[in-house]
């Protein structure tokens, strides 16, 4: 998906380089940059979905995703200053308030079945959530500084990145696991269905390729900058919630107290992904 738009929007238009000679001209500390974000990008995932199966939703959502989303706002926001800080920081406030309420729904609905939170779990959450909050500050860094690579192509570096270092993750918790199952071998891979690899590469990973690219190319307007595009990129984990609520019924047969969980994290969520893409037009008033 990065290369298809790489040579397709990429390329096109009179601002910037066309794909081939931008990455020829970008810099390398830029092409460092955009390629470590999809590293430490890769590792915090692979991290965060251990400790969702440790330590459950509950726990993961609001200590990994959260922390994640005040560092990542934060730091963004000391590369590149722009937008209303009371807004851009007001909102990402509502947006971890929401996730807490998602983990307390989950909570009050999973009862005697929610996971026991051990060390590791926690442990597991943290360091997540630390790398998931440190890789867009690298790829903020990669979109700027003189005669930098434009956003398509720092998607193409990153995608880049995180595939080629997947070899080197996966195989690893694969071959040791950090959640207690057994060792899977890595031949494992090639007896799963055909249309789960399908679905995974095709669709899944490409409708996160093109979201994350455009991500990136809002990022570099100048008008958004890193800090809110983070930050409503981040909103996903909200997107996530709707899903597992309209169409897998995760919370049937809820009672009241989860309902109401719920409708606060909805009404939190949109107020906060309100104030925030809101931040960009206050700043310039």
């Amino acid at each position: 998906m990065s290369f298809l738009l790489a040579f397709t929007m990429g390329s096109m238009g009179t601002t910037g380089l066309p794909f081939v000679a931008d990455l020829r001209s970008a810099p390398w500390s830029n092409i460092v940059y955009a390629s470590a974000g999809g590293v430490v990008f890769n590792a915090a995932n692979i991290l965060l979905t251990a400790a969702i199966e440790v330590a459950g939703l509950a726990v993961a959502f609001p200590l990994g995703v959260g922390l994640s989303i005040v560092i990542g706002v934060i730091l963004n926001y000391l590369i590149t200053t722009k937008n209303d800080p009371i807004l851009l920081f007001g909102g990402v406030a509502l947006l971890i308030a929401a996730i807490v309420f998602d983990a307390l729904a989950y909570r009050a609905y999973a009862g005697q079945d929610a996971k026991k939170t051990t060390k590791t779990g926690i442990l597991l959450c943290i360091i997540s959530g630390v790398g998931l909050g440190l890789f867009y500050p690298l790829v903020a860094k990669s979109i700027s500084g003189p005669a930098h690579p434009g956003p398509f192509t720092v998607g193409v570096l990153f995608m880049l990145g995180m595939f080629l270092s997947n070899f080197v993750f996966n195989w690893a918790v694969m071959r040791w696991p950090i959640t207690g199952q057994p060792p899977v071998p890595a031949s494992m891979y090639w007896q799963m269905p055909g249309h789960w690899h399908l679905l995974g590469l095709l669709l899944g990973g490409g409708v996160w390729g093109l979201g994350t690219v455009f991500n990136f190319t809002a990022s570099a307007t100048g008008i958004v900058g890193p800090a809110t595009s983070f930050a409503l990129g981040d909103g996903a984990v909200m997107v996530s919630a709707v899903w597992g609520l309209l169409a897998w019924n995760e919370f049937r047969g809820a009672e009241p107290i989860v309902r109401h969980r719920l409708a606060w994290m909805f009404l939190l969520f949109f107020a906060g992904l309100g104030s925030i893409a809101l931040s960009p037009v206050f700043s310039l008033l």
